[in-house]
């Protein structure tokens, strides 16, 4: 009997580990559905859009860019999403008698079903139809859009094949804290650029145009255009470029396949120490204060720095915190109340305190016997918060008053940011006892199956109680600016917010810790169910 080939036996691999995935549980169909629809309307959407520009002066130039930009994410989401495809890691196939230029076709084969290759295909054919015009375009299309989806699929696919052995390692995964500096950054960029472009037209990324028509995969694409124009040569030279550029990167991935399949993993071996290095204390502990508060607020430091997740919640807050209130300023449409979408936004780095031990929490647990030391490990816990924030809040907030100009406004948006964040340490440490739930270690979800209403109250209730906390003081900015002669006292907010905030976040701690001390039971188990 003869074998069956290896490409539909991948193929069918995929397929069946995806309807056994979608068999675990009724949410994870419901939650598969839902994006399948939500991606098929935009996939749709997208392609009515790229169609209805057929006939204006600036198609070419539209299609080309889109197909850089979703080449790039292409190209970027192995690094930041590792996992996101494990039907397609390498790396569970290394024991396996395979060659790699059969293992490349099956897993390039394989790599095309899904949602992502449909919606970058429908991007692509709604590209070629609104700049093919006569037969040459049209066949011209058919080859590009093909070869444009290929080469993006391969580009992935190459990319995660080199890096492989680096993102399935635990120091790997903090590669992910990137993609939500990235996001961050990426959706205010569009957003500023969209709005200049609002202004300006699209005459000026025409020669931008000019140089990506000729940049794979967007060269394919191009070659439509040109033949459109009666330019065959250019066509033709277009569609070679992006040709071997496929050539080149299936070349890469097999590189990769065979060096992980014949090659010993090396990346999570740790150079043995010498015995006789003895440790000593790093610097940090030195400037902290002694006994329990220092500890906890080093223990506190040690896993912004050490865990992913903590790590990756940290960058993205500190990346918007900023983000938000200067790109706003820079567009002339900001104010300077902006700047405390920083304290915000870091505040909420104080909820679920506990929840972010994930089950280590039962060693802390042990050493909280009454609501004093209750009190003390939330207290170490905040100011621990408080020497990130309070800085980089002041940071953010004369940052942005530099940029808009508004340098007799500092003090008051200082003490608005200053109470705000005292309200939310506050409203964080009491929420963390009464709502706690749980982080999970692997994957990119924040809350354990079961627990996101416990999120959703803890987070959004928490806020809102925080933003009443702070009503005194926003009352008394919105007083002092509406009434005559106030500006003259607005310097005041700024001790009235730093005082206010600090009052409210030590009653808040009082209040939290004997509630915190009764419910560890509780706390313990919910934050363990990750």
């Amino acid at each position: 009997m003869t074998a069956p080939g290896l490409t539909p036996t991948v193929v069918r691999l995929k397929l069946s580990l995806l309807r056994n995935g979608l068999r675990q549980s009724a949410g994870r169909r419901a939650a598969y559905v839902t994006s399948v629809v939500f991606v098929l309307l935009i996939a749709a959407l997208q392609l009515i859009g790229l169609i209805a520009l057929r006939g204006n002066a600036h198609t070419a130039t539209i299609a080309v860019l889109l197909t850089e930009i979703l080449a790039l994410g292409w190209a970027v989401m192995p690094l930041f999403f590792p996992s996101g495809d494990e039907t397609l890691d390498p790396t569970r196939l290394v024991m396996l008698p395979l060659r790699p230029q059969p293992l490349v076709r099956a897993l390039l084969t394989a790599s095309l079903v899904g949602l992502g290759p449909l919606f970058t295909l429908c991007l692509f054919v709604g590209a070629v139809i609104s700049m093919a015009h006569g037969a040459a375009a049209y066949g011209t299309a058919v080859v590009a859009a093909v070869l444009a989806l290929l080469v993006c699929v391969a580009l992935a696919r190459a990319v995660a094949a080199a890096n492989i052995r680096l993102l399935t390692s635990r120091k790997g995964r903090d590669l992910a804290v990137l993609s939500g500096l990235v996001v961050a950054i990426g959706a205010q960029l569009v957003n500023f650029g969209a709005q200049r472009l609002g202004s300006a037209g699209l005459s000026p990324l025409d020669p931008v145009g000019e140089v990506l028509r000729w940049v794979p995969p967007a060269s394919a694409l191009g070659a439509v255009d040109s033949a459109s124009r009666g330019s065959y040569g250019t066509a033709v030279a277009q569609l070679a470029l992006s040709a071997a550029a496929l050539a080149g990167l299936l070349a890469l991935w097999s590189r990769s396949l065979t060096k992980l399949m014949t090659s010993p993993d090396q990346s999570t071996l740790q150079a043995a120490e010498p015995s006789a290095r003895e440790r000593t204390s790093t610097g940090l502990s030195r400037l902290l204060p002694a006994g329990r508060t220092g500890t906890v607020m080093e223990r506190s430091l040690r896993y912004v720095w050490r865990d992913p997740k903590t790590k990756a919640a940290w960058v993205t807050s500190l990346a918007i915190g900023l983000i938000v209130p200067a790109f706003n300023a820079l567009q002339g449409t900001g104010s300077i109340y902006f700047a405390c979408f920083a304290a915000g936004m870091l505040g909420i780095q104080m909820y679920n305190q506990f929840g972010q031990d994930t089950s280590a929490f039962w060693m802390v647990a042990t050493t909280i016997s009454s609501p004093r030391d209750a009190y003390a490990e939330l207290r170490g816990r905040a100011q621990a918060l408080l020497l990130i924030t309070l800085p980089y809040a002041t940071f953010v907030t004369v940052v942005t008053t530099a940029l808009l100009g508004a340098w007799p406004k500092l003090p008051e948006v200082l003490g608005l940011s200053f109470a705000l964040l005292g309200a939310m340490l506050a409203t964080g440490a009491w929420t963390s006892a009464r709502f706690p739930y749980s982080i999970p270690q692997e994957g990119y979800k924040n809350v354990a199956p079961g627990q996101a209403g416990l999120a959703w109250i803890s987070i959004f209730g928490g806020m809102i109680s925080a933003a009443l906390l702070s009503a005194p003081v926003i009352a008394a900015t919105i007083w002092l600016n509406v009434a005559s002669g106030g500006d003259a006292w607005t310097w005041l907010l700024l001790p009235a917010g730093a005082a206010y905030g600090a009052l409210i976040a030590l009653l808040g701690l009082r209040l939290a810790a004997p509630r915190t001390a009764r419910r560890l039971p509780e706390i313990l188990t919910a934050v363990s169910k990750g």
